[in-house]
Formats: C-alpha cells, sequence, structure tokens
C-alpha cells in the first residue's frame, strides 16, 4: 500500500508539538553550572609537602608541560658521629595548560601522592603565557579537589592499614606491660618503705 501523501509532515509535526510541551533541560550556563563526573579531568593540583623533586613527573610527561627546579641542601648529622644527609628543595614547579593535553599520567606515576585532579575548568585566559601556573597557583587548586570516595564496606581491609593497626596493638601492648611493671615496682617500693618504717619505730 502506498503512504498517504503527507503522512511523513505529519509525523514530524507531531513530534516538534510534543517537543514544544516538555520542559527545557537546557543547562543556562554559566547561571547554572554543570553537574561533573567525579572523575572529571579539570585542572591539576600540587601537594608541595608531599613532593620529592623526583622528577617522575616531568619525565614522564609526553608533552614535556611541567617545569621543576630544585637545588641541594645538606643537613646535619641527628646524632654525634653521623653522615650528614642531602635533601632536594623544591624551588619551582610549573604546569603549562597550554601544551597539556590532560592525559593524566603525571598524577599516576606520582609515587608520593603530590598531584591530584581538579574539576575546575573555568581557568581560561586571554593571554597564553598566563596558562602556565607556578606551584602558588598549583596550590590553591588544591582545595578544589574533591574527598575520596568511601572505601567499600565489604572490601578487603588495605594491607596497609592492616600493618599500621599491628604495629599499633603491639605499640599499645607493651605500653600497658611497662606500665604494669612500673605500678608493680611502684607497690614493692611501698612495702618495703612500710616494713622499714615498722622496723624503725619497734624499741
Amino acid at each position: 500500500m502506498p503512504p498517504i501523501p503527507g503522512s511523513g509532515l505529519a509525523k514530524g509535526l507531531a513530534v516538534t508539538l510534543r517537543t514544544m510541551t516538555k520542559k527545557t533541560v537546557t543547562a543556562q550556563y554559566p547561571d547554572t553550572q554543570p553537574e561533573l563526573p567525579p572523575r572529571s579531568r579539570g585542572v591539576i593540583g600540587l601537594f608541595e609537602e608531599n613532593c620529592t623533586v623526583c622528577m617522575l613527573c616531568a619525565r614522564e610527561c609526553p608533552d614535556w608541560c611541567i617545569y621543576i627546579d630544585s637545588h641541594k641542601e645538606t643537613s646535619p648529622p641527628a646524632a654525634p658521629g653521623g653522615r650528614e644527609r642531602s635533601r632536594n628543595v623544591l624551588d619551582r614547579f610549573a604546569i603549562d595548560f597550554s601544551l597539556c593535553m590532560y592525559c593524566g599520567i603525571c598524577i599516576e606515576v606520582c609515587p608520593f601522592d603530590a598531584l591530584f585532579w581538579s574539576p575546575e575548568f573555568e581557568y581560561a585566559e586571554t593571554d597564553i603565557h598566563e596558562l602556565t601556573h607556578e606551584r602558588d597557583k598549583l596550590r590553591e587548586w588544591m582545595w578544589t579537589v574533591p574527598e575520596p570516595p568511601a572505601l567499600d564496606p565489604a572490601a578487603e581491609e588495605p594491607k596497609e592499614i592492616a600493618a599500621a593497626r599491628k604495629a599499633a596493638d603491639k605499640l599499645a601492648a607493651q605500653r600497658a606491660k611497662e606500665q604494669q611493671e612500673r605500678q608493680q615496682q611502684q607497690k614493692e617500693q611501698k612495702e618495703q618503705q612500710e616494713q622499714q618504717d615498722e622496723k624503725g619505730g619497734n624499741p
């Protein structure tokens, strides 16, 4: 049976009318902020205290957009007769976001959890040089990093937490034993003192 002339137009108009009566779902950005996924890649934040200047992030970066400068400082020995120790001190940590392709390799390879993803994405600039964020600005992005998701209650306990709890329980037991021994010694000393006082008081 041949199609009725104008049926396609009628179907199209019906779809248009149904759509016109529905509530709009368009988010009026920037008045309405978008709901971003939890693992959105917006900008990279730096937790400077964890950075040991190992240079892994800069070496693994495919775009070479991470710039790190540091110097060595020598600290005196902790005990007499010990040796001096040297450590790297961070002077500069910068990321050029005009080159960054947001692959996240720098965050994955960091062994000390010094780099984190932040969902913030509103940092466009009119000057391309302003897209190179120095360590002070990277530190400010850390305040926008969301908290990690809660662990699954049915998951196994991480080995690090189990080891730390075992060490803490061992230390607590040792301290309790030392305190008990100390109390026993004080009790014995008190008894000896009382016996001496009794002997000294006899005529």
